[in-house]
């Protein structure tokens, strides 16, 4: 119930006021069964965007991080992930993949749409970075189209660490529906999960029109950390 007073009352109609997005495709959703919309991730913003412009509710996979923050701010961002229907994942561990597989199918399961980045990640720096297999895996367990997504301007209106975000024009953009059962029975087979990644994150390229980076975000993130922090313990002290 409250997720439909945050979408109609609370939230969604602010959104709609600050970002005005325009959003183009909105027929390739489909009214009702089970389905999977995979998009880019660019801002912290993209959460509660799609939820608040779609007429069905969706359902994301969100970093356990966003429900275990310290101090009113970390409440907050918990109460309202918690609100916009969003399942936490602990993404630390062997089985972290595992766990994010089964919860998203238990999503699919209920014939509800489930929304995914498959960059695991926010881009740091706007630019579309490689696709991990999880969001083939449910593709072909759960037997449902894939329907691209692109957000484009949410970075601009709210980079990383921006915390109030600038009024920017923002587009959400859907694609024709992705259809992977020729690979039925499949998904266990490492060559056609990374096939179907690569050709879900080609069909977001194409609609963002971002630059494609063929790396994995997290890794670059970490490497680009590593190289600021050896810099920092190289400068001169006084």
């Amino acid at each position: 119930m409250f997720y439909y007073l945050l979408k109609y009352v609370l939230l969604g109609p602010l959104l709609r006021l600050v970002f005005r997005p325009r959003i183009e495709g909105l027929e390739h959703v489909p009214a009702e069964g089970a389905a999977i919309i995979a998009g880019n991730h660019l801002s912290f913003s993209d959460h509660f965007l799609m939820p608040a412009i779609l007429k069905r509710r969706i359902t994301f996979l969100a970093k356990a991080e966003y429900f275990t923050g310290p101090g009113v701010k970390g409440r907050l961002t918990a109460f309202f992930f918690r609100s916009a229907g969003q399942i936490p994942v602990d993404r630390s561990g062997k089985d972290a993949g595992q766990a994010a597989i089964r919860e998203g199918l238990g999503v699919l399961a209920r014939n509800e749409l489930l929304g995914i980045y498959p960059e695991g990640t926010r881009s740091h720096d706007g630019r579309l970075y490689k696709g991990k297999v999880g969001v083939a895996v449910m593709a072909l367990k759960a037997g449902v189209p894939v329907i691209p997504c692109a957000m484009i301007g949410t970075f601009e209106a709210q980079p990383p660490g921006k915390v109030i975000p600038h009024i920017h024009p923002v587009v959400i953009r859907f694609g024709e529906p992705l259809d992977f059962s020729r690979y039925e029975g499949m998904e266990n087979e490492k060559a056609v999960l990374r096939a179907i990644t690569d050709e879900i994150m080609y069909a977001i390229l194409s609609l963002s029109e971002q630059e494609y980076v063929d790396r994995y975000a997290a890794v670059v993130k970490a490497e680009e950390a590593a190289t600021r922090e050896r810099k920092y313990r190289r400068m001169p002290l006084g």
